[in-house]
């Protein structure tokens, strides 16, 4: 039988080393892999490239390895809430490549087909073609320019479900798929961690999102905040 279990996070993250990238799932404060995050925070690794959507808030996600400078460069579609994030990239401190968020999951999801590179309209005639090769192709009777886009190589992915099961079969939890199915397939080494961690067999196969194929360690999580990024309250 496959067990891709391991014993706790600190054994989740072993191999993780200075200057990697990382794939992180997680959108906004939804679906994120907090314990991983916290364990390599507290390991101290460094000069990391993160791929994720956006980095948290200041204090939470990967805002928490931003405030420790262990973050070189952000690939990201969205600077969003995190103030430290913004001031970094402004200074010069962190390199930030901001990529359109459907191509940033294309990408991502390019790495688990094993398709080296694909070919996408977001972003042609912007900033974000610069330097890009294009092509033109006509699809339904229109002729369009297309921008070449390549693949992410992550080292590592870095994810969080809802439930999960020792063969590292994976179930997220409502709006927590957003970008970690992505990630989990694209990463070269995938390691998840789950709110609840079941046997071989209790999940149902109809309502499994990622197969344990893509996974390669999986643990349990201890504690999770579950943040609200925005809350508004209406005045009376």
């Amino acid at each position: 039988m496959i067990n891709k279990t391991v014993k706790n996070v600190d054994e989740a993250i072993a191999g993780i080393n200075d200057g990697m990238t990382l794939m992180v799932g997680g959108f906004g404060l939804c679906g994120i892999p907090e314990n991983l995050i916290a364990a390599l925070v507290k390991k101290g690794i460094k000069n990391l490239t993160c791929i994720s959507n956006n980095a948290g808030v200041d204090d939470f996600g990967l805002g928490l390895l931003l405030q420790n400078k262990q973050i070189k460069k952000m690939i990201s579609s969205y600077v969003g809430e995190n103030a430290e994030f913004e001031r970094q990239m402004l200074s010069g401190e962190l390199e930030v490549d901001l990529v359109p968020q459907g191509t940033l999951a294309t990408r991502c999801m390019a790495a688990g087909y094993g398709m080296p590179a694909i070919y996408t309209p977001a972003g042609v005639g912007t900033e974000v073609a610069i330097g890009k090769e294009s092509r033109k192709f006509t699809f339904n009777g229109v002729e369009k320019e297309y921008l070449l886009e390549y693949a992410f190589e992550a080292d590592f992915a870095l994810v969080k479900a809802w439930k999960g099961d020792t063969a590292g079969n994976l179930v997220f939890r409502q709006t927590a798929l957003n970008f970690n199915h992505a990630m989990a397939i694209g990463g070269k080494i995938t390691i998840a961690e789950v709110e609840e961690l079941v046997e071989v067999g209790e999940l149902d196969p109809n309502f499994i999102h990622t197969p344990g194929i893509y996974v390669h360690r999986i643990f349990k999580g201890e504690q999770y905040e579950k943040r609200i990024e925005q809350r508004t309250t209406r005045k009376r």
